[in-house]
């Protein structure tokens, strides 16, 4: 009998550990890290603050207008009534639980869409029934598109007077290829919306009431509505034929799909991208939001029903694989660094497989450094809950990395893994700033330095040749914000010039031979150095990349690390204006060295003195950020909006009706749009709107061109 027992343990052991184990997966089944995503003023913060409360997070609904949002905490955010920073929460709803990013929807805030979505299983995006598809809606459906994101869509504001659910889903389909059908269909709309109809179940959702107290009842949909549901029913599965095979098997021979069927069908589509889910509500009025909460844990991805994540191991350079689970290795993805008044600096972590415990090491991959973990916490918005390990599929907060910053990868350090970063727009716009008083020179410093730490879009750097310090970002409003939060959080008064527009220079011409010398000799060891580059054009947007072409050691290994790090540093400031270079392609292809005299940092002098004579042959050019605009307008102004346009340099794209309004896209040079918030209200005594955001760089006019180097000049 003895012998037995130690088996009998063991197999009482597997048996737990294997429960464990499966409750574990369950956990991680009936998790959705979800990020609400949309352009600005279509109801992202009131549509969280409607979840937070219907999942009990909260016990009084939050208003943005009236600056009680829990998630819009920041003062900033408070008094403006937009969202400036995403916030994260945790709630739950019917045995799921759900992590939420409600973002920013104002394209100067787009790196918190960004850096959401790397790290988001799922996205709901947001549209105002009255607006549609407009332009920054585009620019996070991009977003979401390249981080390959699931998304189900949700039509807002149905209550709103000139309110139309099905041209807004025409325009999801037909602007943003969404292969989008809806799963719901309002019942009324504007003032008379009153209820919704489920085309899943085919069942209708009546409701009453508003504010807190806002109920509904599920009956029979309305005979006036029921060829219509029954319509769209059809459309809907159509749709999944397309995508489904089992619902193309069952549609085409006429046979029943049930709604179990039909709601697997939607989710697998759902998760694989080919098909977008489209509900409808009034999120103000507590109208569609329990059914959005109920479309979320049904349609949208766990952590289960993605891919396992890649990367790279740093020592073999071979590709690595991470399941999510526990059981692997761990590794995560710090996708945002915040200054915290408690904890001085916050980390956020996408956990992808292993655990993460308080006091463990950690290693950062990406920087080399070993850390270690302070404590974790839970965040809801701004408040923090202290929790001791996350696990794979989770997002939280970490104190006590001190190296690691937005986009780094974070592993155990025998089993190294770095995965892809996060990439973030480049500024394109920049302003001198200095402290009030002089005394506050070292505190304007910190400040920044914390600032540049969480927000990748925002740069410092010092001129030389002024003695200033320039700061660069999205755009207006983002500088503002910038300095506003100096002033508040840091106690910093700081005096700031007039905008700049952030120009580039790039090249025009083939340079074969760019030749750069640096010899010194001081008596003892000197310093030689002596490269030979090749510069050419390369495509817009791509920066300045390095290749070398050096074969049978005409340059030493060691000294090519040398001569790059030298033509990055000599791209910092071009021939025309001292305004950093891109879109060029530089190659090392020969040059010479010593054996005793040569040295990195006469190769990286050579560097430097090689690209600056390369540039001079090259037939550089200024170029300038155009910014994407779309102007909203009543048609009676519509010929002054177009006139002042022209003024402005702007190249008129487009031209429609939306509703009772005139949409006008443009593209227009950021140097000419300055204080257009002002101009447009004064046009159209203050009924016009419009959105805008960086596109690209393009050529500045000769006329241009001059005025730029003669205001350098002076």
């Amino acid at each position: 009998m003895s012998l037995l027992m130690p088996n009998i343990a063991v197999e009482k052991r597997d048996h737990s550990a294997l429960r464990f184990e499966t409750m574990k997966r369950d956990i991680l089944r009936e998790t959705r890290n979800i990020g609400i995503i949309a352009h600005i003023d279509a109801g992202k913060t009131t549509t969280t603050e409607r979840i937070l409360f219907y999942t009990g997070k909260t016990y009084k609904i939050g208003a943005v207008d009236e600056g009680t949002a829990v998630m819009d905490w920041m003062p900033q955010e408070q008094e403006r009534g937009i969202t400036i920073t995403s916030a994260t929460t945790t709630c739950f709803w019917k045995d799921h639980r759900i992590n939420i990013i409600d973002t920013p929807g104002h394209v100067d805030f787009t790196a918190e869409v960004e850096r959401s979505l790397k790290v988001l299983d799922g996205g709901v995006v947001i549209f105002c029934a009255v607006g549609g598809v407009e332009s920054q809606s585009e620019t996070v459906w991009r977003q979401a598109d390249r981080h390959h994101v699931p998304r189900i869509a949700y039509v807002n504001k149905m209550d709103r007077t000139g309110a139309d659910f099905f041209g807004t889903v025409n325009q999801i389909h037909d602007k943003l290829g969404g292969h989008a059908s809806p799963i719901q269909m309002p019942i009324g709309s504007e003032e008379n919306f009153s209820g919704i109809i489920d085309l899943v179940t085919m069942k209708a959702i009546i409701y009453s009431g508003d504010g807190e107290e806002t109920a509904y009842v599920e009956e029979e949909i309305p005979h006036d509505l029921l060829n219509l549901a029954s319509e769209y029913h059809h459309k809907l599965l159509e749709r999944l034929a397309e995508v489904d095979e089992h619902i193309m098997e069952r549609f085409i021979h006429n046979k029943t799909v049930t709604t179990q069927e039909l709601m697997a069908a939607i989710r697998h589509a759902t998760i694989k991208s080919t098909f977008v889910p489209v509900l409808c509500g009034a999120s103000f009025r507590n109208r569609g939001v329990r059914h959005l909460l109920d479309a979320i844990c049904d349609y949208l991805p766990s952590p289960l029903d993605l891919p396992p994540v890649k990367g790279t191991n740093p020592n073999t350079r071979a590709e690595e694989v991470r399941a999510i689970s526990d059981k692997e290795h761990f590794c995560g993805i710090a996708f945002k660094v915040v200054s915290d008044q408690y904890v001085n600096r916050l980390v956020f972590v996408r956990v992808y497989s292993g655990v993460l415990t308080t006091g463990q090491y950690i290693y950062n991959s990406s920087k080399g450094e070993t850390e270690r973990i302070g404590r974790l916490v839970r965040m809801h918005a701004n408040k923090q809950e202290i929790i001791e390990t996350i696990s794979a599929g989770d997002i939280a907060g970490v104190v006590g990395l001190k190296m690691t910053k937005t986009g780094d990868t974070i592993c155990d350090e025998d089993h190294p893994i770095v995965m892809e970063g996060i990439h973030f727009p480049e500024p394109v716009i920049s302003m001198a700033i200095e402290p009030k008083a002089k005394g506050d020179q070292d505190k304007l410093g910190m400040a920044l330095h914390k600032l540049v730490e969480e927000d990748p879009t925002f740069t410092v750097r010092y001129d030389q040749e002024t003695g200033q310090t320039i700061v660069s970002g999205m755009g207006e409003l983002h500088l503002e914000i910038i300095v506003d939060r100096m002033r508040r959080e840091f106690n910093v008064e700081a005096d700031t010039g007039r905008p700049q527009v952030a120009y580039k220079e790039t090249v025009t011409k083939t340079v074969p031979c760019a030749v750069g010398k640096f010899i010194q000799q001081t008596g003892g060891h000197g310093q030689y150095g002596h490269v030979v580059l090749t510069l050419n054009r390369a495509e817009r947007g791509s920066g300045i990349t390095f290749v070398s072409k050096i074969v049978g050691g005409v340059i030493p290994r060691e000294y090519i690390s040398g001569v790059k790090e030298g033509v990055l540093e000599a791209a910092g400031s071009g021939i025309l204006v001292g305004y950093p270079v891109v879109d060029v392609e530089v190659a090392l292809i020969d040059g010479s060295y010593h054996e005793v005299d040569s040295s990195e940092i006469a190769f990286q002098m050579a560097a430097k003195i090689a690209f600056n004579e390369g540039l001079r042959q090259a037939g550089c050019i200024l170029l300038e950020p155009i910014m994407s605009l779309e102007v909203a307008t009543p048609e009676e102004y519509l010929g002054d909006v177009i006139g002042d346009l022209n003024s402005r340099r702007a190249n008129i794209q487009d031209l429609t009706q939306k509703g009772k309004l005139k949409i006008i896209q443009a593209f227009v040079p950021l140097s000419e749009i300055f204080g257009y918030a002002t101009a447009i209200r004064s046009l159209t005594q203050g009924r016009s709107t419009y959105t805008m955001e960086p596109s690209f760089y393009q050529e500045v006019p000769r006329h241009i061109f001059e005025k730029i180097v003669m205001r350098s000049q002076k």
